[in-house]
């Protein structure tokens, strides 16, 4: 969390309801956020994974490209392919730099041929924009100041847009389309951060406060807190900008070769074209210094973030990025980066915890299995 003077925190068109439901507000990139409701982050997380949690997401960046040949433009910056992408399709992408380093990761949705929709991490909303507005001139760059979004996830949520749209059945992973809910224009797409089936749904501001109440009315749906989100993420192997990802770490490096489209890659018919994509493709054929990897952690205690990852002999070999205690597992997890010939799944370690060795083990990831709709 961040420690931001509460004078200066931006709030989302969710925050009134949020103290009428008793969250702990806490600062969070600039915003004041939910960390969570009376109930506690372990209930949350777990009824997120049983039925549905909304989650307040309005923190994010939402902004649309539009202008004749905008998709090409736009592959410039990011290792994905565009020019193909369907209408109402979406796809994971990465602004990279030309160290091969990680600017953010977003979502783009292609609204129509020549306008795209992106979602942008809440803390590299404005280093994004620049990005945009100083490689993309003659494009119209629109920042979305007056949207919400709203994140319902789980395995209920599908029966509960249904109720509202049912055209939303239609949608499968990474798909998203217009919807009216609650009377409400929506852009939804069927995606998420907790490894859950799922909608994300970009909502005007004004409007945004009518949808969560109307989602909140159905028994199966409860609200959920920034806590949660990060636990639920973490189990399902899912990076956060800023701690497991940033300028200095490498697609290869943190394990996201798949974000590189095909096409895009050395021996792709589009091959480069984006920045650092030479010093991207020299890794992934060489192997890179160090990987990000999942950890399993021996007891009961969570092993956080910062904490030193060292060898059988006791040298340093790596750091977590991320750790916490997994809910639906009943045990702590965490992710960190090793160097590369620790990275073989199976490999102990030892993380260093206030001056003590904690057993971890190097593990696949996710760790719980992903639940994406894909048709």
């Amino acid at each position: 969390m961040t420690t931001d003077n509460t004078s200066d925190l931006k709030a989302t068109p969710l925050k009134e309801l949020h103290l009428e439901l008793e969250a702990r507000m806490v600062p969070f990139a600039g915003y004041e956020m939910p960390v969570q409701y009376p109930e506690g982050i372990k209930a949350e997380h777990l009824h997120t994974r049983e039925h549905a949690g909304l989650f307040d997401v309005s923190h994010m960046g939402q902004v649309v490209i539009t202008g004749e040949g905008v998709a090409k433009a736009l592959e410039a910056l990011v290792p994905v392919e565009l020019e193909s992408l369907g209408i109402n399709k979406q796809t994971y992408a990465l602004f990279t730099n030309d160290q091969g380093g990680i600017l953010d990761d977003l979502m783009i949705v292609r609204w129509a041929e020549d306008c795209f929709f992106l979602v942008v991490n809440a803390a590299c909303k404005e280093q994004d924009l620049d990005h945009l507005r100083n490689n993309l001139p003659g494009f119209d760059i629109d920042y979305l100041e007056g949207r919400g979004l709203l994140a319902l996830q789980g395995p209920a949520a599908i029966d509960v847009m249904a109720q509202l749209a049912p055209e939303s059945r239609e949608l499968v992973f990474m798909t998203g389309a217009r919807a009216t809910l609650a009377g409400v224009d929506c852009y939804i797409t069927r995606s998420g951060y907790t490894g859950e089936d799922g909608f994300e749904i970009s909502v005007p501001a004004e409007s945004a406060e009518l949808l969560a109440r109307k989602l909140l009315s159905f028994d199966q749906v409860k609200a959920i807190g920034l806590g949660a989100r990060d636990s639920l993420r973490l189990e399902a192997g899912l990076c956060l900008y800023g701690h497991d990802l940033d300028t200095d770490t490498t697609p290869i490096q943190g394990s996201l070769l798949w974000s590189i489209g095909k096409s895009r890659r050395a021996d792709g018919e589009k091959a480069g074209g984006f920045p650092g994509s030479d010093i991207i493709f020299n890794e992934k054929e060489n192997g890179p210094v160090r990987k990000r990897v999942g950890l399993k952690i021996e007891g009961k205690a969570p092993v956080r973030e910062g904490a030193e990852l060292v060898n059988a002999e006791g040298v340093q070999v790596g750091v977590v990025t991320s750790g916490g205690f997994g809910p639906s597992m009943d045990a702590p997890v965490a992710m960190g980066y090793v160097a590369t010939e620790y990275a073989v799944i199976g490999t102990e370690l030892n993380a260093m915890v206030r001056g003590n060795p904690r057993p971890v083990t190097v593990a696949k990831m996710p760790f719980v299995p992903q639940r994406y709709y894909r048709g």
